[in-house]
């Protein structure tokens, strides 16, 4: 199926009120028979669909295992179900280092119409180049190994690779800097480089012209995710061909809302970034989604019917968890819908409208198939 996005005018086209429509002699005559055709039925309400492209569901906590002590029974299954009957037609794993990236490829081989993943590692994760048993070239072998034997259906993304300056207390400026340009390097020498999922956080300069350097070698571009810079920083990256995941964390503070109303829409991907990023009522953003709201879109049916039903979760402390309960403090793809009826609201149009927006930029992106799961 495809969509096609049709321009309507502002102004349709009416008869003029002096003269009297004609109406052709065949459809006066079927309009005086008795007919027992019935009614044509009313047209099916929109069901909003999402990808989540940033989600870590290789983390401990979906099998109830937090901060390393386990606390309940695993409900990954239950958080895939909640997932697909909330709307999500796919879900993005991210890997963030060697062991996350096999592990998202096993995920995806037991949910291969639900899961596709990245391969990569991740900024704060870059001092294991260093400390491997061969040596950084040692693990960048493996990486391209990694890339060229995948499942393509499964891995769609090189990421999470990129810069963070604001936790270098994990991983040292130069080790960062050394092993994001290995792995972009590593990237532009594949045959057919897929896009690139990125992490930024306090390096747009140097980020941008590490990316800038290789532009003409990535074709595909990708994402800068959980985008958390300024409206500018934001402005050049697109300017630059890259498009902006959008996540709880991104619409935290004032500025991030900014940045949302500036964000064009064929530029914009949703993510929770599970099993962090969650919305929060202290955030910004819980302006645009707590029951006081009365802005724009506020009688918008598909946002109220979203909101309606991340309120009937039920949510208990991981010690008092229950099958079929949402952890609290546990984010996860089903409350994915309140990201994007924020985003709509913030920038004054319907839910569907972000909602396919992001949807067919995430598909196209990262070549997912169009079909429902």
């Amino acid at each position: 199926m495809r969509i096609t996005l049709r321009t309507l005018s502002r102004f349709p086209t009416r008869p003029l009120y002096h003269q009297k429509p004609s109406i052709p002699s065949a459809f006066r005559t079927l309009t005086t028979m008795t007919s027992s055709t019935p009614p044509p039925p009313p047209s099916t309400p929109y069901k909003p669909r999402f990808i989540d492209i940033g989600i870590n569901l290789t983390d401990p906590v979906y099998n109830g295992i937090h901060h390393g002590t386990p606390r309940h029974a695993p409900d990954l299954p239950a958080v895939l179900s909640r997932a697909r009957d909330a709307g999500l037609t796919h879900l993005l794993l991210t890997g963030s280092d060697l062991p996350t990236s096999h592990a998202a490829l096993d995920l995806c081989a037991e949910h291969p119409t639900l899961l596709s993943c990245t391969i990569g590692v991740h900024p704060c994760s870059t001092q294991a180049f260093d400390t491997h048993p061969l040596g950084p070239q040692g693990l960048l072998d493996e990486l391209r190994e990694l890339f060229l034997s995948a499942p393509k259906e499964a891995f769609v993304a090189i990421g999470e690779i990129g810069l963070d300056y604001d936790r270098l207390t994990l991983s040292p400026k130069e080790t960062q800097l050394t092993h994001f340009r290995t792995q972009l390097d590593l990237a532009a020498s594949l045959p057919s480089p897929p896009p690139l999922f990125l992490h930024s956080r306090a390096a747009h300069e140097d980020f941008l012209h590490e990316l800038t350097l290789r532009a003409d070698k990535l074709p595909k571009r990708g994402v800068v995710h959980s985008f958390t810079g300024t409206v500018a920083e934001m402005q050049e990256l697109v300017a630059a061909g890259w498009d902006v995941g959008i996540n709880g964390c991104s619409i935290r503070a004032a500025e991030g809302i900014d940045v949302v109303r500036a964000l064009p829409l064929e530029r914009l991907h949703v993510e929770t970034d599970g099993p962090w990023c969650e919305m929060r009522p202290t955030h910004a953003s819980a302006a645009f989604v707590g029951p006081s709201y009365d802005g724009p879109g506020k009688e918008d049916e598909v946002a109220k019917e979203v909101l309606e039903r991340e309120a009937g979760y039920r949510w208990v402390k991981k010690e008092k968890w229950v099958e079929g309960a949402l952890v609290k403090g546990r984010n996860e793809p089903c409350l994915i819908g309140r990201v994007v009826v924020a985003v709509a609201r913030i920038k004054g149009v319907r839910v569907e409208e972000v909602a396919e927006a992001a949807w067919g930029n995430s598909r196209r992106m990262f070549g997912f198939k169009e079909e429902v799961v």
